[in-house]
């Protein structure tokens, strides 16, 4: 049994990997834009790689979240009391923070002012509204394998649920990735937006990864883990 000290630095550190390798790959790919770039399959399996390892490597300490809209699915099915997932996000938060002034202070000013350190971004003239339920959906398909693949304890896959939820992410990133930046993962949205100062549209990166979340939680828990 681990402490909930243990947890929140497993927290802090799968957060950390995820924006370093997520939000990197999107600066790798703005300095080498001139030769091409790294391209859009690229970015995603950074994002997906890293989750999936981190929960392949950190989750049976913490349960690997790493995303407040995981957290906010395993609270409202009274999985973890309000304090802890509060602190759950405060963790993931500053992971989120601490990484994006590691790459602020690493990357070249070029490469990452260009992309605001990875900052998701609405596409030109694509509808708020559209891309809040786009990210709600995706985040919704996220935290759905999440509960089945690593919360059920019937579930099949449990010992590698960090492919599954990899591979999700990897799936969302290449849909909503053009027209939301797929953040999934208001923690994602917000270290790098505020190092970079960029905060268009930042409301679509809480509000629509949370209720997915909220939303996959509550619906597995409800259809399945309760009848069980």
């Amino acid at each position: 049994m681990y402490s909930l000290t243990q947890k929140l630095v497993a927290e802090f550190i799968g957060t950390f990997a995820l924006i370093f390798f997520g939000a990197g790959s999107i600066c790798a790919d703005q300095y080498l834009r001139s030769s091409g770039g790294i391209g859009l399959l690229a970015i995603a399996l950074a994002h997906g790689l890293a989750i999936g390892l981190m929960v392949s490597a950190m989750g049976h300490i913490s349960g690997g979240h790493f995303n407040p809209a995981v957290t906010i699915g395993v609270w409202v099915t009274k999985r973890l009391n309000t304090i802890e997932a509060l602190l759950y996000w405060a963790a993931q938060l500053v992971g989120g923070i601490v990484v994006a002034f590691v790459l602020k202070a690493t990357i070249p000013d070029d490469a990452w002012r260009a992309v605001a350190l990875g900052t998701p971004e609405l596409a030109r003239d694509f509808p708020v509204g559209a891309g809040m339920a786009l990210e709600a959906v995706a985040t919704f398909f996220l935290v759905l394998v999440v509960f089945a693949t690593a919360i059920d304890e019937r579930g099949a896959f449990k010992a590698i649920s960090g492919f599954g939820i990899g591979l999700t992410i990897t799936m969302g990133i290449l849909v909503a990735g053009p027209l939301t930046g797929a953040a999934l993962n208001p923690a994602r949205a917000f270290g790098p937006a505020l190092l970079a100062n960029h905060w268009a549209h930042h409301g679509v990166y809480w509000i629509g990864p949370l209720a997915g979340g909220f939303i996959a939680g509550l619906l597995y828990d409800t259809l399945y883990l309760k009848k069980a």
